[in-house]
């Protein structure tokens, strides 16, 4: 066994010891897959091939030596900037269709017709539709849920000049997107005219492409996960710090483990009722289990985790491991950051795979749709055969890794407001004074390029260290709570302001901030720390990374921050650096357009003091105290 070769993937001990398991087992992993892929194709890497039409496909060769056009004529510059305004449309529209099927469930529960589901978080729900103008005074709920629901649906269409929560935004920000022209006007607007500029023989200017593409960014970033976290809180609540746990230990070998894997609450939600029901427990017991055990991975974990403090089994790059536990009796899915490859390693054990969206089938997968109307029930259904399954494990299969890891998760911008007495001043001050040096949204997903968890535990120590309080999500967050850093004992490990500040709220240096569309959290407040400064975003200690990102959703993420004024570090390099253009503008040019720019640093050392760089800079700017 090559103990050596699987500590370079993975810095996770549940991780390494799966990774055996797996090689035992004779189930292949992503990392095999990405070994068989080797040597990947150059062109691709670079931005620079195109089969956008049957002309080609193109390359332009970065030598210099072979075509430096494609049939039609587009160069390098077009190139590059097509593709990656096309990454962005896809991107975008992931995240907006998530926030998209949340607006149908509200309406369904407004108009009565989704049994199951009900509004959690009443004054929320009259908070954002104030936002749209709808008249909630003296009004029943469910006449507002509908009159927002609708008002939120024409965002995602051509009749608006601006969507409605972009007024979130400073006015200086506002102002800045009217004038460079990307104002976002609709969500599906935006992403639809992406692709029809890069369709050929339409868009090729490729700094008019790179345009449409952060408007297009911002029509993700300021509607469709803003509208998805928005929604997501008056179904479900609006989080609030909760104790759980973290890594493969969270599964029990004695009881029924179920998983939920992906993204949308609208599944999982209805899976955690069915698991408490007294009736399945009851079953469970009689089958010789002693319980039901409901676990997360990725995006759709971290939302029951943060509304319930429902365990999280593990991120991206786990859920062929969870599986390799041998342990699972059901694992469910609904979209996005799903490997097909999940059916085959579920076939060498006893768990049954379930997908549930109508727009997300997987080959070896049992396909249930889950519906507003019908998910109560199909719910129920499911966990009492992954019940029945309890009794089809393998024992001799069986391997439960670790010991879980305590984490606190729950914190948004209303319980961040709540612990800070209902007022962004005890803050400001630390910020002021210099406790608090800045802070740093660290985000997005794995990539098993990157060596597992380590882009983002490295690259978070070394901000708290520094006095950078830490805001994460999705995946990152997942891995920094595995690290131990989303405890509060872990304020002992940050700088001596930080730990001051930290020690005397109660909170971890780090601060689990929800999904990948929870990213708009970070905005929101952002947003309201440079109103109570005076400020546009641009000014502020803020920064963002990406340390192992993968998904097209991650470059859409990074350019509606650094479109909203935040410097963001990417670890992998994004396939732009055929063009020496866009790859200027990206890196520098943007600076003088938006007041931020992007980075490339795929160490986590050197993107930390990167990011300590510009927040001290942003610093000296405000006129604060430097070092």
């Amino acid at each position: 066994m090559d103990q050596k070769r699987f500590s370079q993937r993975t810095i996770t001990e549940d991780g390494r010891l799966m990774l055996a398991k797996s090689e035992r087992d004779g189930v292949e992993t992503v990392w095999d897959r990405l070994e068989a892929q080797q040597p990947h194709c150059g062109y691709c890497e670079l931005g620079l091939s195109c089969r956008n039409c049957s002309m080609g496909p193109c390359r332009i060769d970065p030598f210099g030596e072979g075509p430096q056009q494609g049939v039609c004529g587009a160069d390098s510059d077009i190139i590059v900037a097509r593709n990656l305004g096309r990454m962005i449309a896809s991107g975008a529209a992931s995240h907006s269709d998530h926030g998209r099927d949340l607006v149908e469930v509200l309406e369904a529960v407004a108009d009565g017709s989704a049994p199951g589901y009900t509004i959690a978080d009443e004054a929320k729900l009259r908070r954002v539709a104030a936002e749209y103008g709808v008249e909630a005074e003296g009004r029943e709920a469910g006449a507002v849920a509908r009159d927002l629901a609708r008002a939120m649906q024409e965002d995602y269409g051509t009749r608006l000049s601006r969507l409605g929560l972009l007024s979130r935004a400073p006015e200086p920000r506002r102002a800045l997107w009217d004038r460079l022209g990307i104002t976002p006007r609709g969500i599906d607007r935006e992403t639809s005219e992406m692709m029809h500029r890069t369709h050929m023989g339409v868009d090729n200017d490729w700094q008019n492409l790179l345009l449409q593409a952060l408007r297009n960014a911002l029509s993700d970033g300021w509607g469709g996960s803003m509208i998805a976290t928005e929604v997501s809180d008056i179904l479900f609540g609006t989080p609030q710090p909760v104790a759980s746990r973290v890594n493969l230990g969270v599964l029990k070998e004695d009881q029924v483990n179920i998983a939920v894997h992906g993204h949308n609450p609208i599944v999982s939600e209805t899976i955690m009722r069915a698991c408490r029901d007294e009736a399945l427990l009851r079953k469970a017991r009689d089958r010789g289990a002693s319980g039901i055990n409901l676990v997360g991975l990725c995006c759709t974990g971290n939302e029951l985790l943060m509304r319930h403090g429902v365990p999280m089994a593990g991120n991206h790059l786990m859920t062929e491991l969870a599986l390799v536990t041998g342990a699972m009796e059901m694992m469910l899915v609904d979209y996005q950051c799903i490997m097909p490859s999940l059916g085959q390693v579920a076939s060498c054990y006893h768990t049954q795979m379930i997908s549930t969206s109508d727009k997300a089938k997987f080959p070896g997968m049992e396909h249930q749709e889950f519906h507003s109307d019908n998910a109560a029930d199909l719910a129920q259904r499911l966990v009492e055969r992954a019940v029945d399954n309890f009794g089809r494990r393998n024992p001799d299969k069986v391997s439960i890794p670790s010991q879980p890891v305590d984490l606190v998760g729950g914190f948004s911008v209303e319980s961040v407001l709540q612990a800070l007495g209902g007022s962004l001043d005890p803050l400001l001050e630390a910020l002021k004074s210099g406790k608090i040096r800045g802070a740093a949204g660290v985000v997005g997903c794995n990539n098993p390029k990157i060596r597992h968890d380590l882009g983002h535990t490295a690259l978070t120590s070394r901000l708290i260290e520094n006095d950078v309080l830490v805001l994460d999500t999705g995946c990152a967050a997942v891995a920094n709570a595995k690290h131990g850093l989303e405890q509060a004992e872990a304020a002992e490990r940050a700088g001596p302001g930080l730990k001051e500040v930290c020690s005397s709220l109660g909170i971890p240096p780090v601060l689990h901030f929800g999904s990948c569309v929870d990213n708009v959290r970070i905005l929101v407040l952002a947003a309201e720390l440079a109103k109570a400064l005076g400020q546009d975003i641009s000014a502020l200690p803020l920064a963002g990374a990406a340390p192992e990102w993968y998904s097209e959703k991650a470059v859409s993420i990074g350019a509606y921050c650094v479109a909203s004024g935040i410097d963001t570090v990417l670890g992998p390099t994004p396939p732009v650096t055929g063009s020496m253009n866009v790859t200027g503008l990206l890196t520098g040019g943007l600076e003088d357009l938006l007041g931020a720019r992007f980075a490339v640093e795929p160490d986590p050392e050197e993107a930390a003091k990167w990011m300590l760089s510009r927040i001290e800079g942003k610093r000296k700017g405000l006129g604060l105290d430097g070092r």
